[in-house]
């Protein structure tokens, strides 16, 4: 019989490598290079290259000491989180190397994964709010995730005030101050700033920066996070907590999946505010699954090299569209017309994207004309995917956002939101004139 282990010493095992991000001298490797393998130690798991899918619901202590302690982590009596795997609705070994690439990307302490976007989304919301609490929120927002602010979250007793994207800082200060009046009459707070930059599907940008100073004018920085939807940027051509972000939100399903063949969410940010959503998500559920995060792992290899060759397909389509007569206009970052969102992308932004909005000359009975005719594109809703997709956000996506607030955020009739994906440039552009030719 062995001695007993003191719970202070228990052993606290990895089934990953603790890795440095800086490993060849002075010389900090890029993201690109890490996904090939950070996290992941060949010899932890009979010498795979890659990492095997971990089909198990619960994993074994290595002595009832040590399940303890990973207790405590877990229930949040001892700081630190769990050091070791416990139920695969807390964590396990492919969720976790996925969680630590992601930090990667935009440069996070931590990150979390979730089922699904809105599943980040909702869990992020419901961490940070309780009854009477205020969100202030910049427009427009993804349908889902405006309907759950302005729905479900007042179920709760929670109330917002948005904005639009483009606000200016004094513009800014203003509705601070109006969010924290009506928190102090709801008798609550302002405990979230949510942003969605570019915003769905009108491509609109948010300045980071003017929100996180009138954010810091007017609330506790430490109380009140700045949480930013990244999808149509992240993580290549945004990287927002270099801006004043604190915390980022991804649609896995969008650029990192790319394949269009799963669905997953993120948040990644500072630990402090991780903690408490990584709390909500235990206790809740909503983590990935061990075969998502293992495809999402292997789409992280090629995410750069994906978005790269759809951005330049979208510059080279955009130009083609920009042109043509039955184009009115069009939302590409690549091609800005006003002067504050230049400012915007110019200080915020490494690349214009490849998702955009196009304006048809008519409406929507011309707009499906134009969609009904494509053949390489595919009439589909979603983004970042490898094959172009396009779809009519009013009448699909937004749908169900009232009229007068798709007015307002300029989701009209004639818009089609057109995500490029990775084909040939020129075939693209021969789909879209054969299709136009249709209006």
């Amino acid at each position: 019989m062995t001695d007993a282990i003191d719970p202070t010493d228990a052993p606290t095992p990895r089934r990953k490598p603790k890795q440095p991000k800086t490993s060849l001298g002075g010389h900090t490797l890029k993201p690109s290079t890490q996904m090939m393998g950070y996290g992941f130690d060949p010899a932890l798991s009979e010498g795979s290259l890659k990492s095997p899918i971990f089909l198990t619901s619960t994993f074994a202590f290595e002595s009832a000491a040590a399940g303890k302690r990973h207790f405590e982590g877990i229930t949040g009596k001892r700081p630190g989180g769990a050091e070791g795997l416990v139920y695969s609705r807390f964590n396990a070994p492919n969720q976790e190397i996925l969680e630590d690439r992601l930090a990667i990307w935009d440069g996070a302490e931590e990150a979390l994964s979730f089922s699904s976007g809105m599943t980040a989304i909702a869990i992020l919301m419901l961490a940070a709010c309780k009854a009477g609490d205020v969100i202030v929120h910049s427009g427009p927002l993804y349908a889902a995730s405006e309907g759950f602010v302005a729905k479900t979250m007042a179920k709760y007793g929670v109330t917002y005030v948005d904005f639009p994207a483009g606000a200016t800082r004094e513009e800014l200060d203003a509705v601070m101050a109006k969010a924290k009046a009506q928190a102090e009459a709801q008798g609550g707070e302002v405990p979230l700033i949510y942003l969605e930059s570019p915003g769905n599907p009108t491509n609109a940008l948010v300045d980071i920066e003017a929100v996180r100073g009138a954010r810091d004018a007017h609330f506790d920085a430490d109380a009140c996070p700045i949480a930013i939807d990244n999808t149509f940027l992240g993580p290549l051509w945004q990287r927002p907590l270099d801006h004043g972000a604190d915390l980022v939100v991804y649609s896995l399903t969008k650029y990192v999946g790319g394949h269009s063949d799963l669905v997953a969410g993120s948040v990644s940010g500072k630990k402090r505010f991780i903690d408490a959503i990584r709390a909500l998500r235990n206790t809740m559920g909503g983590i990935a699954d061990p075969n998502t995060a293992w495809m999402l792992c292997r789409s992280l290899e090629t995410v750069e090299l994906r978005m790269q060759r759809a951005g330049e397909n979208a510059q080279k389509v955009c130009e083609f569209l920009s042109q043509h007569p039955k184009v009115e206009g069009l939302g590409y970052l690549g091609m800005i017309k006003d002067a504050r969102q230049q400012d915007i992308y110019d200080r915020h932004c490494l690349g214009a994207g490849s998702t955009f909005s196009v304006f048809i000359k008519g409406g929507e009975a011309e707009c499906f004309r134009f969609l009904d005719a494509l053949k390489i594109a595919k009439l589909a809703v979603s983004l970042g995917g490898t094959e172009t997709l396009a779809s009519h956000p009013a009448a699909m996506t937004h749908l169900s956002v009232p009229q007068e607030r798709k007015d307002a955020l300029g989701i009209t009739d004639n818009l089609v939101r057109i995500s490029i994906g990775i084909e040939d440039a020129n075939d693209l552009i021969a789909d879209f004139e054969q299709a136009l030719e249709h209006v």
